[in-house]
Order: structure tokens, then sequence, then C-alpha cells
């Protein structure tokens, strides 16, 4: 994997955000700034996943590509978007592991949206984007097992998201032995089961 420094990495992020997103007139504006970030970054996966996904958004169109989002992440529960369902699923202990996103995006000086919760994997990369790189990498890694069971999930699906995935990934550096475990048990089990009394997120409304 090509390193990248401090500003490469911000701007990865920030593509990855924006292809991460619900597939509106914003990102095909985006599309001339979104390239030229990617062309500035050093040759190497993330730079190929990136560049490989926009070739993609040039081929597909744009109600082609929306309708494969929203049946991608909105109707496939294994393919959820949001980092702490893998480890917590419904249980009151996602909500701690939510509290962590909040307490780390707040002491960044970062806003949420209404309604918008912190462990979206494209809300994590913008957070980095803006420049809390340390604090997005911290959460990145520390749900990356979560993060690789999504890219398997959308290379099981034949998604071009996963390159988006895998391009995130890839700025992380190596998986370790644990990581690798981590996912492959996650694989295996499952997410945890609702706890009784626990109505559930919002969030996963539409991931059922």
């Amino acid at each position: 994997m090509t390193s990248l420094d401090e500003g490469q990495l911000r701007a990865a992020h920030m593509v990855a955000s924006v292809l991460l997103g619900y597939p509106d007139e914003t990102l095909y504006a985006a599309r001339p700034v979104l390239a030229g970030s990617v062309e500035a970054l050093p040759g190497g996966e993330v730079r190929d996943r990136l560049a490989a996904f926009l070739a993609h958004l040039d081929a597909a169109g744009q109600a082609e590509l929306a309708a494969h989002y929203v049946a991608t992440f909105d109707l496939k529960r294994r393919c959820c978007p949001y980092l702490t369902y893998y480890s917590y699923g419904d249980t009151r202990k996602r909500g701690a592991a939510l509290l962590r996103f909040k307490h780390a995006f707040r002491a960044a000086g970062f806003e949420l949206a209404d309604g918008e919760l912190p462990d979206h994997v494209a809300v994590v990369c913008e957070l980095s984007a803006r420049g809390a790189v340390r604090e997005a990498r911290r959460l990145l890694l520390e749900n990356r097992p979560g993060l690789e069971l999504l890219r398997r999930a959308l290379e099981a699906e034949g998604s071009p998201y996963a390159g988006v995935v895998a391009a995130v990934l890839a700025t992380l550096g190596p998986a370790s032995p644990r990581d690798e475990e981590a996912a492959l048990r996650l694989a295996a089990e499952g997410p945890p089961a609702e706890e009784v009394g626990l109505e559930p997120y919002a969030v996963l409304e539409a991931s059922r």
C-alpha cells in the first residue's frame, strides 16, 4: 500500500465520503473536483479503487446508480453502512458505542446534522476530511472488522461500492490477525440480537 501523508489522507477520505453518500445532483456536480482529488493521489490501491468507482459513475446513469444505492444500503441489512451495527446489532451496547462516536465528533468541533448518526462510514470519512484525522482513524480502526464485513457483503452483491469501502480500508494499512479473526467471527455469528424492551434504532428501519 502506498503511504499517504495527512493531506492526501484527508483528500482520499473526502472523496470516499462523497461517493458513499446518496448519488444525487450534488455528487454529479462534484464529479470534476472528485476526479482532480483522485488524480492528485499517489499511485496505489486507494487511488485505483476510487478512480474505478468514478469510471463507473460516468458509465452508469444517475437513476440506475440511485436505484442500486437504495437496493443495496437501504434494503439489505448485511450491507448496513453504520459501523456499530456489526458489533452491537440493536442492543443497548450499541447506544454506548454511538456515544463514543458522538464524543469524538464533539471533541473535534464537528456538528452533526439533525437526525444524522455518527457511525455512518461516510460521516466518519467526512470527519477525517475536515481535519480530525486522528479521531476518525481511531474510530475506523476500532470498527475495522465491521468495515471489512461491509466490504465483503458489497463484493458478494457485486456492488461497485465495495471498491470505495476497500479504498477506505486501504488507508488504514494492513489488517492485524486480530482484526481478521474478529471479522470472521462477526461473519459467522452476525450482530447480537435485540435486547428485550429496546426499540430498534431508527437508522435500521430502511435496512430491514
